[in-house]
């Protein structure tokens, strides 16, 4: 499968680029600059800016998907607006080219209890909301599907951490889930897997779903 990958350089798209060529996938990889990746079999660069619908659009029907790991960064003075705003563009130019997206979102709309969602807790970290409550505005968005987006959007468990590939997760929908100890987490490789299953073998189309060990 063709697949465009924007976020390639970031934490979560670095994984998914891995398992995305590991699995035989070719790779459409957008950047703003693409000077910041590094060649690779099966994987040619794209310059593009992702707040551009028409780049998104041209990008995209070059591909049979699209995976968005796009984030502007933890520490972006306009964390929230931006990354909404680069959502709703990437929307548009994935819809506009008739191809599936497939988006990382963020653990903070999981429920924790009825009508709880992890952001609106207590104890959620002040330094994650910007980012958690954009997520969820983008998962708001995608649900209402004005655009008539064949869509699919994975929220992360608690604690996305660096670690090995096991190959082994959990599936969820709505709930944040925790193992018997009461930990959620998951390495960002075994999320990279849970992705790319959904990429070849979609359960989750127009839904959010859910990881964690």
């Amino acid at each position: 499968m063709k697949v465009v990958l924007i976020g390639a350089t970031g934490f979560v798209g670095s994984a998914l680029l891995q398992e995305l060529l590991a699995r035989g996938h070719q790779v459409l990889a957008l950047a703003r600059n693409s000077a910041k990746l590094a060649p690779q079999e099966g994987m040619q660069a794209l310059q593009a800016d992702v707040m551009d619908p028409e780049a998104v659009a041209a990008a995209a029907a070059q591909a049979d998907a699209v995976i968005s790991a796009f984030n502007p960064g933890w520490t972006h003075p306009a964390l929230y607006e931006d990354t909404v705003r680069g959502y709703d563009a990437i929307a548009q130019g994935v819809a506009k080219a008739g191809r599936r997206l497939l988006v990382v979102g963020g653990a903070g709309s999981l429920y924790v209890a009825p009508g709880l969602q992890l952001v609106d807790t207590p104890e959620f970290p002040a330094e994650w909301k910007a980012a958690a409550l954009a997520a969820r505005e983008v998962l708001k968005r995608l649900q209402s599907n004005r655009l008539g987006l064949a869509w699919s959007y994975v929220s992360p468990p608690a604690h996305l951490v660096p670690g090995e590939r096991t190959g082994n997760y959990r599936l969820g929908q709505d709930d944040l889930l925790t193992d018997a100890q009461g930990h959620s987490s998951i390495s960002v490789a075994d999320l990279a897997v849970a992705l790319v299953d959904e990429l070849g073998a979609p359960a989750h189309q127009g839904k959010r779903f859910t990881v964690a060990y």
